[in-house]
């Protein structure tokens, strides 16, 4: 199931290209970055372009190490046009979250693939809950909905302390396009899978109940 499709390969690609251009022209990274008051001055390129922008080469290994992993699984699933799809709407849903989060900050600005890559992740996990995850500081595999779970959790944890410099919003955005998009494109999940599908969205409700109380 590793065996790379075209589609993958190209998104991979154009990560890497642009990225390592965004590492070596700083006019041209901060032109196609994420940021508040530029997307609201009518440069809307910047949402879609901020995804294929990495801060460092860890963390464009990370994403893209990531997306080589599991990009093949909902492909299997699916197909290489779904799993494109899921990929760019997720990517779209990570930014649109962040706006929404972050629209009175002017000087927030964001950068990574992680959004979309997310949204990826969290197909393959509804699409084979079975599989195991292996993490580079924890020794034994871990369940791929339990990881699901913990990493919603987490990134809502994240978004209310506001503490670290990572996108938590991206990240959650690209996780409920990931979920969605999967379950219209794969129905059967609901009655193959249905306690993996309530579980993930425990989460997401939870996110929108905070967010209804001002908590977030």
């Amino acid at each position: 199931m590793q065996n790379l499709d075209i589609a993958t390969i190209v998104i991979i690609a154009a990560n890497v290209i642009i990225s390592l251009k965004g590492f070596k022209d700083s006019h041209f990274f901060d032109k196609y970055k994420f940021n508040i008051a530029g997307i609201k001055t009518g440069e809307k390129l910047r949402m879609f372009s901020s995804g294929f922008l990495h801060a460092d080469f860890n963390h464009l290994l990370f994403n893209m190490l990531t997306l080589y992993f599991f990009a093949p699984v909902v492909v299997y699933y699916l197909s290489t046009t779904l799993f494109v799809c899921i990929y760019i709407g997720a990517l779209a849903a990570g930014s649109l979250l962040s706006f929404h989060f972050h629209k009175e900050e002017p000087y927030y600005s964001a950068i990574g693939a992680s959004g979309a890559v997310t949204g990826v992740l969290y197909a393959a996990i509804l699409l084979n809950p079975s599989m195991s995850l292996y993490l580079f500081f924890v020794p034994i595999p871990i369940p791929a909905w339990l990881f699901g779970v913990g990493y919603l959790l987490y990134s809502i944890y994240g978004m209310l302390k506001k503490k670290d410099n990572i996108g938590h919003d991206a990240h959650f955005g690209g996780a409920i396009a990931g979920y969605v998009l999967t379950l219209v494109f794969a129905p059967s999940i609901l009655s193959d899978s249905l306690w993996v599908v309530l579980l993930l969205a425990v989460p997401i409700v939870l996110l929108i109940a905070l967010k209804k109380l001002d908590k977030i």
